[in-house]
């Protein structure tokens, strides 16, 4: 990296245009010898004769990365990011951004600074800082309003979109777009527009997208927000910032701003943000993968199953352009399932998310089947059947004699042992899990599990896989649950206890949602339906492997389901309903009195504090044994799944770094208290004593002391 101003920003002269390359290893990022740089070569331009206009470009065809976080936490020094762009504003003479690859965050508020811009059609601009728990803090959430308007603006800045070069010149974020080299065409921009003459435009000072703007659309805007936005300030202050925009002057919006970005700087919710943004693109990496393994290509996706699962992980791929062969056992099942499939993209198209040429287009790649042998050119076929062992080892016997060499046969168990699945053929090497979340065509995360013989390949294979279908990919490994299931039943089973011992379901989920998680564990039981966990319980009884007369058995869900109770579906589980709102039923809570009484349980009141702490508590003691037994690659793998797919709230980072901010040591204080009370269920997991004795967080390193 070089250090020295006169490196990081070059100087070149093409007849009469300064050419300002930005050299500045590895991204082009915002970092002091690159402001240095810029305020030095513009001053260089401004007073070189021969110069009629200013190009600035990005060496290595990319424009300018951002903010660099090199500089985080340090003290800032040399120009800020404001000076450069009042000089490119303040300009006598025109100056073009030359936009390849992507400018992001940073570096597209640096080019919404300059009069114009050019940019490849290859190159990508956004404003993604709100993934970081940040708002553009250097002119984003102004320029971008008074460019293209309040409603552009709040789409782009609050879903941190990236956007083509060609959406940038439709909004008018982007002045001309090249398929040629970018440097020539905006030399030539430059050219003409230095012999039409100024003044040149001040971004920052137009006012016709941001006059007669109705108030209503922001408060609309906070309304829709709200539930989602739960915990965290960079959204809403996103939303004051774009309205600041439409009601402030110029340099008032740009303090506003400048204010604002400090506010969501100093936000709790920003450490776990950022964690969990860093935590995505780790988990989609294998520790121990060999360095010359490749993925395979995926170009064609079998599924067995049409069901609710099977067409939703059919809708994955195939909004991505991945043809689909779709198997039912009879042609009812087949129509059914497809039928629902067009239901889903038909409501797409009235919210108006989709084109009807888009939902034509996807429809048109799925090929439904009652034969196997359609599977023999799949280069991955998905198994998405009920969980049912006997049934799975067939189906995956049939996939072995019909399926091409090296082709990948995949399972959707959310539970059952991948090594048993991988038995029933000759090839275990390219059998895994691919357990995707329900409704699958919305759910982002896709934890893929490893079993004992999967080979390298299949397992580089599918982790790429997952992100070709636009999911968050994170690897487990073989046990019952995988990472996210195991957790769940420890979580479910200390809810049970917290029930018999005097809370109330919705004791329990009100201070769960109050935490921070959209619906508790028992509105969540009562809308998946409560007879398949009654099944799956019943068959585990009939094969030896539960014991209901054991004290540590908790028989309320199974009670409410022998009342005829199976939740929303039949108006009474849990809760009672009507419709879709559900209340407290006093006939659930005589229930709980009388196992109590049975078990010889004083009920008392329960708080909201304990019920998050033992919930939590057992999660993360559970999370700590995931990862003593190499089950998870790291902690924030299991805050991954979590956040991704079973609704823990963002803003706190997930389970592992909840426990981590909270304390080790603490959450072990919890752990501990409770074994005491409750015995082995709550035996404290080796790692987290470890850590908690040394002052560690998960990943070894030492704790900062407060």
């Amino acid at each position: 990296m070089s250090l020295n101003p006169e490196d990081a920003v070059r100087y070149d002269v093409r007849g009469d245009v300064a050419v300002l390359t930005i050299d500045f290893p590895p991204v082009n990022a915002l970092g002091f010898p690159m402001r240095e740089g810029m305020v030095l070569r513009l001053k260089q331009a401004q007073e070189d004769s021969a110069v009629k206009a200013i190009v600035v470009i990005g060496a290595n065809d990319r424009f300018v990365a951002g903010a660099d976080i090199r500089e985080f936490g340090k003290p800032k020094q040399g120009p800020e990011l404001l000076q450069i762009q009042e000089m490119m504003e303040n300009s006598e003479k025109p100056v073009v951004c030359a936009i390849d690859g992507h400018a992001l965050g940073g570096g597209l508020e640096l080019a919404l600074a300059a009069p114009f811009r050019v940019a490849a059609s290859r190159a990508k601009i956004g404003l993604p800082e709100v993934n970081l728990g940040l708002l553009p803090g250097g002119g984003g959430t102004q320029r971008t309003t008074r460019i293209a308007g309040p409603e552009i603006a709040l789409d782009l800045i609050l879903n941190g979109k990236h956007i083509s070069a060609a959406k940038g010149k439709e909004l008018g974020l982007i002045d001309e777009v090249t398929d040629g080299p970018v440097l020539d065409a905006a030399i030539e921009f430059a050219r003409a527009r230095a012999t039409e003459g100024g003044p040149f435009p001040k971004t920052v000072e137009r006012t016709d997208k941001v006059q007669n703007v109705d108030p209503a659309i922001f408060e609309k805007e906070r309304k829709a927000g709200a539930k989602k936005w739960q915990g965290m300030v960079a959204p809403f202050k996103i939303v004051d910032c774009i309205e600041a925009a439409c009601t402030l002057g110029p340099r008032e919006g740009l303090q506003f701003e400048k204010e604002a970005f400090k506010v969501c700087l100093e936000a709790p919710s920003r450490a776990a943000q950022v964690h969990l943004f860093f935590a995505e693109r780790q988990a989609a990496k294998v520790n121990d993968l060999p360095a010359d393994v490749k993925p395979r290509p995926i170009k064609k996706v079998g599924i067995i199953g049409a069901g609710t699962m099977g067409g939703g992980i059919a809708m994955s791929c195939v909004n991505v352009g991945l043809p689909v062969v779709l198997l039912e056992v009879k042609q009812e099942a087949i129509d059914a399932g497809l039928s629902k499939v067009q239901q889903n993209y038909d409501i797409s198209v009235k919210r108006g998310s989709r084109s009807q040429a888009q939902v034509d287009k996807a429809m048109g790649l799925i090929t439904p089947t009652l034969d196997y042998a359609d599977f023999r050119d799949c280069d991955i076929v998905i198994e998405a059947v009920f969980e049912n062992m006997a049934v799975k080892k067939e189906i995956f016997a049939k996939l072995d004699e019909v399926c091409k060499p090296g082709a990948i046969l995949a399972t959707n168990t959310s539970a059952l042992d991948i090594d048993e699945i991988a038995s029933a053929t000759k090839r275990p090497e390219d059998v895994i899990g691919t357990h995707f979340f329900s409704p699958a065509n919305v759910m982002k995360l896709l934890e893929n599990v490893r079993g004992s013989k999967s080979s390298p390949e299949t397992i580089a294979t599918v982790m790429a896989f997952g992100k070709q279908i636009g999911k968050v990919p994170v690897l487990a490994g073989n046990c019952e649950g995988f990472i996210g299931n195991r957790m769940l039943k420890a979580y479910g089973t200390e809810s049970e206890h917290l029930l018999e011992q005097g809370a109330t379901p919705s004791s329990i989920d009100n201070a769960l949602k109050a935490f921070g998680f959209p619906m508790g564990i028992f509105l969540m039981r009562d809308m998946a339906g409560l007879d398949v966990g009654y099944r799956m319980r019943q068959g585990r009884i009939e094969a030896g492997t539960l014991d209901p007369n054991s004290p540590s058995y908790t028989p309320l869900a199974d009670r409410i389901v022998e009342a005829g109770r199976l939740g929303q579906k039949t108006g009474a589980g849990y809760y009672k309903y009507d419709g879709r709102d559900a209340t407290p039923d006093p006939l659930v809570e005589d229930m709980l009195i009388k196992i109590a009484q049975d078990k010889g349980i004083t009920r008392r009141e329960i708080s909201d504090e304990e019920i998050v702490d033992r919930i939590l508590g057992v999660m993360v003691n559970e999370g700590a044994k995931i990862l003593e037994e190499g089950i998870a690659q790291r902690a924030s793998d299991i805050d991954v799944t979590y956040a991704f797919g079973y609704g823990f709230p963002k803003y706190r980072g997930g389970p592992m770094f909840w426990a981590q901010q909270k304390g080790l040591d603490k959450v072990l204080e919890i752990v501990r208290t409770n074994h005491a009370a409750s015995g082995d269920r709550w035996k404290p997991a080796k790692l987290l004593e470890e850590r908690a004795a040394a002052g560690q967080d998960w990943d070894g390193k030492p704790v900062a002391a407060a």
